[in-house]
């Protein structure tokens, strides 16, 4: 077995959390692979590791003989392993060193327990459905996929931009907006749930479009399902505007022509059996708790 660990922190939690876990690996004879940047943060700590890791910096490096991907860190975090795993269908196990962890769902407190049920095999593959971007012009590179949402925003603080929306080439709308939102249901529980978008149920076989601050309040988000291509037309006072794909940033103009649509493979994310959305949603947004004291 073979397991690759990516981070990006470099604080003294994020440090003694890495100590220990690599402690285990060789305790368990668990060969490992380091990202490099991270790894480089903590070189020159002598409690680290006693001798020179293999490292790697890309995903062709660890798509073929890698079985597990760890992500130490919070959400943001898990949302970049994405640039390695790619199209490979490596499992990803997030270990939460962040805040809210609707994603990197292991705490620090349940890493014995999650290398037990790697060993037994006693764990849950949770298949999440990726956007795919296309453009007529290059943009994000090889990683053209985000797991939470797509966005077209405006660059500066001043004016709204024209988002002219097509589902399968007919007109949604015309948003006249700070920006609009395609969210996964994964990605229902982040940004778009904060511009007042619903929250998917996982599994459910749809995407969500929700405006942010959109100029007349009569628009509403709308889920629409997953099997269509959503494109776009921009407009807009100032010639830039942001495309983003999860927490990566692109500087487009009028002339990308943007489309997304559901990816031909999902991002597999290991839970422990006894993981729950319900649970998670109830903990996480503080459903059902009674917030008068």
């Amino acid at each position: 077995m073979k397991v690759a660990v990516y981070g990006r922190s470099s604080n003294e939690k994020v440090l003694n959390f890495l100590i220990n876990l690599l402690g285990k690996l060789e305790d368990l004879n668990i060969d490992y692979t380091l990202y490099e940047p991270f790894y480089k943060h903590f070189k020159d700590h002598n409690a680290l590791i006693t001798h020179d890791p293999e490292v790697f910096n890309t995903h062709m490096e660890i798509r073929k003989d890698v079985d597990y991907i760890f992500s130490l860190g919070g959400d943001g975090t898990l949302l970049h392993t994405l640039e390695f795993v790619n199209d490979s269908g490596i499992p990803i196990l997030g270990i939460n060193l962040g805040r809210l962890g609707f994603l990197s769902s292991i705490t620090t407190d349940e890493l014995d327990l999650a290398m037990q049920a790697i060993l037994k095999g006693n764990y849950v593959i949770e298949k999440k459905s990726l956007l795919s971007l296309t453009c007529n012009k290059e943009i994000f590179k090889s990683t053209p996929y985000a797991m939470n949402e797509f966005t077209i925003q405006r660059k500066d603080t001043f004016t709204m931009i024209t988002v002219h929306t097509f589902i399968n080439g007919e007109l949604l709308n015309t948003y006249w907006a700070d920006g609009v939102i395609i969210a996964t249901p994964t990605g229902s529980t982040g940004y778009s749930l904060s511009c007042n978008g619903p929250i998917i149920y996982p599994n459910c076989n749809n995407f969500v479009v929700t405006p942010v601050a959109p100029h007349n309040l009569y628009v509403r988000p709308i889920v629409v399902p997953d099997d269509v291509v959503i494109s776009f037309e921009v407009e807009g006072r100032n010639d830039s505007f942001y495309a983003t794909l999860d927490s990566r940033k692109e500087v487009i103009d009028s002339s990308y022509q943007i489309a997304v649509k559901k990816a031909s493979f999902t991002a597999n994310l290991l839970r422990l059996n006894d993981a729950s959305f319900l649970n998670a949603i109830r903990d996480k947004l503080m459903w059902g708790q009674d917030q008068r004291n």
